[in-house]
């Protein structure tokens, strides 16, 4: 790998290009945070594709497009002389200092959960008024029901055992479908949020990542069906002349496949 000087000329040089591009440009000099804004969460959604799929060829460029944000947004921040990548890294730098007193102090920690309830713990004493406040408002609703749960655990509110959870999920599923008969669509859904939100929590406990376990079930479905898709094309049909039992049996070769 490549030694500490090497990795530090590269970062420069991708600060030297970034100077180049904003000053000579047409489109990186129209840039603002805003219309970043976008590209940046498209990115990031890129990066965990690549890492859903464990291509860590591709995970090495988009975490290149990523840090280029990171540094593009500093451009701009050091442009109005509000604050540049210096004062991004140091930031950054001083916060883990602070935050890992098991690391860089005298605190004594025996696991992982004592670091996460420390931590919650340092933020509170830090000036946050909730532990959820670290909860980005915009994160879709799946990844923030695990955010909150993550974040109300490490200050011990959450159950003992795995086998409460669930009695918790089949309790969740019998309000639903009580409210399925009664027919009342608005009752129905919030029945339905209660469900999943029940449902990630037990993920958490058996250690499952809902967001990836999703969407690898969404890249399996996919999958599955363009190989339904190319099957009815071979024989010259469309789906929707297919009965479907005549397109669960490609389905079901796609399975086993």
């Amino acid at each position: 790998m490549n030694t500490r000087d090497t990795q530090l000329q590269s970062f420069g040089r991708l600060l030297d290009i970034m100077d180049d591009l904003r000053a000579k440009c047409p489109w990186d000099m129209k840039q603002t945070m805003q219309s970043l804004r976008h590209l940046t969460i498209e990115e990031t959604y890129e990066l965990g594709d690549a890492i859903l799929d464990n291509d860590l060829q591709d995970v090495k460029k988009e975490l290149g497009d990523v840090l280029l944000h990171i540094v593009f947004y500093s451009k701009i921040g050091s442009e109005t002389k509000t604050f540049d990548i210096a004062d991004v890294c140091n930031e950054i730098c001083e916060k883990l200092i602070h935050r890992h007193p098991h690391i860089y102090g005298d605190v004594v920690v025996e696991d992982e959960e004592e670091v996460k309830r420390n931590w919650e713990k340092l933020k509170l004493k830090e000036g946050k008024k909730s532990v959820l406040e670290g909860v980005p408002k915009s994160l879709p609703a799946l990844v923030k029901a695990s955010r909150i749960q993550d974040k109300v655990k490490g200050v011990g509110f959450d159950w003992e055992e795995p086998e409460q959870v669930w009695e918790k999920v089949q309790e969740e599923l019998q309000e639903f479908r009580d409210e399925i008969e009664a027919g009342d669509q608005e009752k129905m859904e919030a029945e339905f949020g209660d469900v999943l939100f029940s449902m990630i929590n037990y993920a958490r406990f058996l250690k499952i990542n809902p967001e990836d376990a999703l969407e690898r079930t969404n890249k399996k479905f996919i999958k599955r069906f363009q190989y339904l898709e190319s099957k009815a094309e071979e024989l010259g049909k469309s789906l929707s002349d297919m009965s479907l039992a005549e397109m669960d049996v490609f389905w079901n070769e796609a399975k086993r496949m």
